[in-house]
């Protein structure tokens, strides 16, 4: 089968959708044609001069990274730093580079899962939960068409919460209304009132799929005119959101597990604050700068928070609560390459994918 470049993004996007991006973010598409053929896939941490080369020698032209290249407008494209050298080898070779940046590291399956396993972490969960990315809507809809209705939202995705899916609140009620001149009604005549004997649906769904629901709703419905009301929602989505806390498989004395980060992280090296002289067992994670979430750390009572990027007043507010560990910003990351490959394995088995063997960290260590 061939594929194009938009296969691969609309993929992508049903794992990490983009609407769990921060507003700062650049997750997108950024060269490319999205009509382009896709020839190979090369997967990294960061989209650099050194990586487009390699996908260029490969036979790639789709790079699909972590990090967004282009965070910040360009005004010009005259090579003058790294930025605009690798985009325009990218645009002048034919290589498509899209980015899939904190939409992956805020779902359950994502960049900070990738960390937990690679520790050895189970009975993980998301450790900031976001709010305000769940909808509930509600619509009426007669007896015998229940379960049809009920059934085109779920599989448009409306009803999942957690491990459950297919969920709903319904209840039955009478509908009232009287069809115009200019209706066509599936039930009751014109200029007559109706009453009908009608269930309410109540259904949660993430708000990015909202127009995706409602179309269900509306191809399946009966009726020529469907009622429904639809709410943004203030509650935590559990599955999404920043960091992951989990447990290590047995306690651990803190050098021990200090030891085992550094080798199962492949680290040179890695900064801590003082050791409480107990046991690790609840540890917590953030790929990449995450001391922002050290707070919601110490609130699961995690022995451990594992993350990047702290600065040294920073290291104080582990308080002598918490061991707080930065084990650096590329180190945190790097395997989401690995990741990256494997979700793409699962659907593009035709397709060349390939992991970067360039070490895109910009800081070495004696």
């Amino acid at each position: 089968m061939v594929y194009q470049i938009q296969d691969v993004v609309s993929f992508l996007n049903t794992i990490a959708p983009p609407a769990y991006q921060e507003s700062y973010d650049n997750s997108r598409l950024i060269t490319g044609y999205p009509d382009m053929q896709v020839s190979g896939i090369l997967c990294t941490l960061d989209a650099t001069e050194e990586v487009v080369d390699e996908a260029i020698s490969k036979g790639c032209n789709l790079i699909v990274a972590h990090h967004p290249i282009v965070f910040k407008g360009l005004k010009s494209f005259n090579g003058n730093n790294y930025v605009e050298r690798t985009i325009i080898k990218a645009i002048k070779h034919d290589i498509a580079i899209f980015a899939i940046h904190t939409n992956l590291d805020h779902v359950a399956h994502g960049v900070n899962k990738k960390i937990c396993d690679k520790i050895g972490l189970s009975d993980t969960k998301i450790l900031a939960p976001k709010k305000g990315v769940l909808s509930k809507l509600s619509t009426f809809v007669p007896i015998e068409d229940v379960e049809k209705v009920a059934n085109a939202m779920f599989a448009a995705g409306a009803g999942t919460i957690g491990e459950y899916r297919d969920c709903s609140f319904q209840s039955e009620g009478k509908g009232t209304f009287t069809p115009t001149e200019n209706a066509n009604p599936t039930k009751g005549d014109i200029e007559k009132p109706h009453q009908e004997p009608e269930v309410k649906i109540e259904v949660i769904l993430p708000s990015h799929l909202e127009s995706k629901v409602i179309l269900a709703l509306k191809t399946s419905h009966p009726y020529e005119e469907v009622a429904y009301y639809l709410h943004r929602l203030e509650n935590t989505h559990q599955e999404v959101g920043a960091g992951m806390v989990g447990k290590l498989p047995s306690p651990m004395d803190e050098k021990s597990f200090l030891a085992l980060l550094k080798k199962n992280m492949g680290l040179q090296v890695l900064k801590h604050t003082v050791l409480l002289n107990r046991q690790i067992e609840k540890v917590a994670v953030c790929g990449g700068a995450g001391i922002f979430l050290l707070e919601n750390a110490k609130r699961e009572k995690a022995d451990v928070f594992i993350t990047s990027d702290i600065k040294y007043h920073e290291f104080f507010d582990a308080e002598n609560q918490i061991v707080i560990c930065d084990i650096g910003h590329y180190e945190s990351e790097i395997f989401t390459k690995d990741l990256l490959l494997e979700i793409l394995s699962q659907k593009f088995t035709n397709i060349a994918l390939y992991f970067t063997k360039v070490v895109t960290n910009p800081i070495t260590y004696l």
